[in-house]
């Protein structure tokens, strides 16, 4: 009762609350920070992939900044020689101003970044970019761009039809369960029907080689995921396990320890608010996190 209290009440919560207990999330506010953490998981064995946090941008001015930002982000990759790629967010560097002025900022970013031998992924967004992303990854394809992938959310009731009229392109996957809140006409609710649908996802995706981000915390999935690459006899360089900054650390060791490849998702920036809330929304749990920040010190 009290998490789901706090969580209804999160924005009335002042920011500096938010930002104490999301803080685990966030590698910091600068891109060394981001590179500090890379350098921290490659000790490990770990990889990472880079984000600049920000979304929603509404002026091209302001997406010119996100453009500039993600073309440090490849240079601190190139320089440093990190085990890392690049993840953009579209709606950053304008898919929701102008389409084709977002596809000549990302296939600048693209471009520069396949030159010095870096990967991109594209984030998927909320629902309104889902057709739209979709379709700025096939034309950078279509264009010679080979390294470069996208992000399917197994909540979506469309991925299944989505993911296989990309197969031709032998994509590159990053599966998740998805996180922005979505209606039940196009998005299934229910943690049983989404868990069966992720599932029946990374089956689709194994079985036409695709490369494969198994992106999820959730153990019932990656239990599954580890069973179905044991049985199958899928070789290591087909998937990696993917997790984001701060949670499961226990787990990641371990799926680490055991020998798969394993990504996890490093944000940094000043932009951090929505990023941090809906990993606070996703965690129910935190809000015992939220109220002890609320009350005390230190």
């Amino acid at each position: 009762m009290l998490n789901q209290i706090v969580i209804k009440s999160m924005p009335l919560i002042p920011k500096i609350i938010i930002k104490k207990v999301a803080s685990k999330y966030i590698a910091g506010p600068q891109l060394s920070d981001a590179v500090r953490v890379t350098q921290e998981l490659m000790k490990k064995n770990g990889m990472s992939t880079i984000d600049v946090l920000g979304e929603f941008v509404t002026t091209k001015d302001r997406a010119l900044h996100e453009k500039e930002m993600s073309q440090k982000v490849i240079e601190a990759i190139h320089q440093n020689q990190l085990k890392t790629y690049l993840s953009i967010k579209p709606t950053s560097l304008g898919l929701g101003i102008d389409e084709q002025f977002a596809y000549d900022n990302i296939s600048y970013l693209v471009k520069m970044a396949n030159e010095l031998g870096i990967f991109v992924r594209l984030d998927m967004e909320n629902s309104p970019y889902t057709s739209k992303t979709i379709a700025l990854y096939k034309k950078l394809r279509e264009n010679g761009f080979s390294q470069v992938g996208l992000v399917f959310q197994a909540y979506m009731k469309r991925s299944e039809d989505d993911i296989k009229s990309l197969l031709d392109y032998n994509p590159s996957i990053r599966l998740c369960k998805g996180i922005y809140r979505e209606s039940p006409q196009i998005a299934f609710q229910g943690k049983k029907e989404i868990r069966e649908n992720y599932k029946k996802l990374l089956r689709i995706l194994f079985e036409n080689s695709c490369y494969i981000g198994i992106a999820t915390h959730d153990e019932e999935l990656i239990q599954d995921a580890l069973a179905y690459i044991n049985s199958n006899k899928i070789e290591k360089d087909k998937y990696e396990f993917q997790m984001l900054l701060g949670v499961r650390e226990k787990r990641r060791d371990e799926i680490l320890a055991m020998g798969h490849n394993l990504r996890v998702y490093v944000p940094f920036g000043e932009d951090w608010y929505g990023y941090a809330t809906r990993r606070l929304k996703e965690n129910p749990n935190m809000a015992s996190q939220i109220v002890k920040a609320m009350f005390y010190n230190g």
